[in-house]
């Protein structure tokens, strides 16, 4: 049985752009998501690639019209850490159904990783309506969207990985995409050297392709 949609999921959707931020400096963490909020984009995953990413969701769960998110969850651990840290949302690589569910159990709202067919039918029949699609650029970019979205209509998705400003519109004009996630508005060396005003001019660019290609729907 899939379950409604959640209040949160749609305040993703309207921000329709997730950036992936990965951070040695979880100082830099605040910086970051003012940044990238001030430009129009009002949320983030921190990855746990780094020891700094727990600390980074931390640090930015009270800023107000940002959501602050947990990317790269793959252990049961790192679900109730994420959790303790205060990330609003998750979002995964792969589909492990105990990592979704100890995020849900925790009140974080989750968005699971999948890359094939079955592995969508899996993750709808566990309830989910919402998924990132990784690689997305490697399984056929915006055409492979297009055939899943046949047989799944109900669901949503969250193309990552390969996905760039060029693409970025190709994916957000389709009503099916939640948002589409990347890292290319906050590059890791720009945030090493503090050049916040970098990314909020990222943010920007970013967030003017998402209003265009949704003023011309």
């Amino acid at each position: 049985m899939t379950r409604s949609r959640s209040a949160l999921t749609e305040r993703i959707s309207a921000v329709g752009i997730v950036p992936v931020v990965v951070l040695d400096d979880a100082d830099r963490a605040r910086d970051v998501a003012l940044a990238l909020r001030d430009g129009g984009i009002g949320c983030a995953e921190f990855t746990l690639r780094t020891p700094a990413g727990l600390a980074a969701i931390a640090a930015t769960a009270d800023i107000d019209g940002f959501l602050a998110g947990a990317g790269t969850v793959l252990t049961v651990e790192q679900a109730d850490a994420a959790i303790d840290a205060g990330a609003s949302f998750a979002v995964t690589p792969g589909y492990d159904p105990a990592v979704a569910d100890r995020l849900r159990a925790g009140g974080v709202e989750v968005v699971p990783g999948v890359a094939t067919p079955t592995e969508v039918q899996r993750a709808l029949a566990d309830g989910f309506r919402d998924v990132k699609i990784f690689p997305a650029g490697h399984l056929g970019g915006a055409g492979y969207l297009d055939a899943l979205h046949g047989p799944f209509p109900d669901m949503r998705f969250v193309p990552s990985g390969g996905v760039d400003p060029g693409s970025l519109g190709d994916y957000l004009r389709r009503s099916w995409v939640l948002a589409a996630s990347g890292s290319w508005m906050v590059p890791r060396d720009v945030i090493a050297r503090g050049d916040f005003d970098t990314i909020r001019t990222a943010a920007a660019d970013c967030a003017r392709i998402r209003d265009d290609v949704r003023a011309a729907r």
